[in-house]
């Protein structure tokens, strides 16, 4: 039986306050959701009239993440978002610039197993996202299943995250004016299950709604590559084909979602728990690529800014392997 190691009694206190913020992060979206049903249920049955005014509320609110989310951005500046970033710690890297008049789809690798440099990024300002590229409103898209868990969703929605869906991303990219990046995990449910230290596997070659989005929009496509967001967590390696894995592609199937087995540390040991490892994470954004829009493009016009899309993925994750501890001869394994 492995030896349990715990955190030695004398921390000090800002990493203390990461290690909070973190898991507050991490409780948050794990069980909050689960909570918030069952909170419904309690006043459904004890409090019928909030129950009737909340879920009027849910049907006139329903739309929202579908159409341009609502922000707050006394929430996205909470002072808890800076000690998550120190936690690893989490950089954001600009290569370029970005123009004010025009709109950006960010194309995020890889998923990771909770997606939480997408979060950290794109869904608070804890790393300078509204300074780094002023003028410019930034919206993370995501599960929509977030969107459908009460009382959770409308802490969710401060964050100005929405749903990534054909129809969000294309309210974002067309009827919002100008100056709007929308992030899309490309990847999605399927890729964090590929979620492990040192592997470097991207669900990409048959994603190509994103594509049909961007020339349809005629918003610029720009890769955005996370170094490190594989390495905060451990996942075991599931034979294909065994119960276990099967069980995972079956929810996947059904919801969408899917239950990665992660492993972590613990708050006040480093053994075991739900807490990511201490580890940096740099998430580089590159070049951005730009598009001829087309009402209507084809299926020539699709490929051949994918192919264009993957050249420049490829060259992005090549120039900037090595200063964030990733080996010369590791290549993107694209699937």
């Amino acid at each position: 039986m492995a030896k349990v190691k715990f955190a030695p009694l004398r921390i000090p206190l800002h990493r203390r306050l990461e290690t909070l913020a973190i898991s507050i992060h991490i409780v948050s979206f794990l069980f909050l959701p689960i909570a918030g049903g069952i909170l419904l249920m309690y006043l459904t049955w004890n409090y019928p009239d909030i129950a009737i005014l909340y879920l009027t509320w849910l049907h006139y609110d329903w739309e929202t993440p579908s159409h341009g989310g609502r922000k707050s951005n006394w929430i996205r500046n909470w002072k808890m978002w800076k000690y998550y970033s120190d936690y690893f710690p989490m950089r954001l890297v600009k290569t370029a610039e970005l123009d004010p008049g025009k709109n950006y789809l960010f194309a995020l690798h890889p998923h990771g197993a909770l997606a939480i440099s997408g979060f950290l990024h794109f869904a608070t300002n804890a790393t300078g996202i509204d300074d780094m590229f002023p003028g410019m409103e930034c919206t993370l898209t995501t599960l929509q299943g977030l969107f459908t868990a009460p009382f959770f969703r409308d802490y969710f929605l401060f964050s100005g995250a929405c749903v990534a869906s054909k129809e969000s991303l294309r309210y974002l990219l067309t009827r919002c004016g100008l100056g709007n990046v929308a992030v899309l995990i490309i990847g999605g449910a399927e890729e964090a299950l590929y979620a492990k230290p040192g592997n470097y596997t991207l669900k990409l070659n048959n994603r190509m709604g994103f594509i049909k989005t961007v020339i349809m929009s005629g918003s610029s496509l720009v890769p955005v590559f996370s170094f490190g967001e594989n390495e905060i967590f451990d996942q075991p390696d599931l034979r294909v084909g065994s119960k276990t894995w099967k069980c995972q592609h079956l929810i996947k199937s059904l919801t969408r979602f899917t239950v990665p087995l992660i492993q972590g540390r613990g708050i006040f040991q480093y053994s075991f728990g739900l807490i990511p490892y201490r580890r940096p994470v740099h998430t580089v954004v590159g070049t951005p690529i730009d598009v001829v829009q087309s009402d209507k493009p084809s299926r020539e016009d699709i490929s051949t800014l994918h192919s264009k899309y993957l050249v420049a993925l490829n060259q992005l994750f090549d120039k900037h392997k090595v200063k964030y501890g990733v080996e010369e001869n590791v290549k993107l394994n694209i699937i």
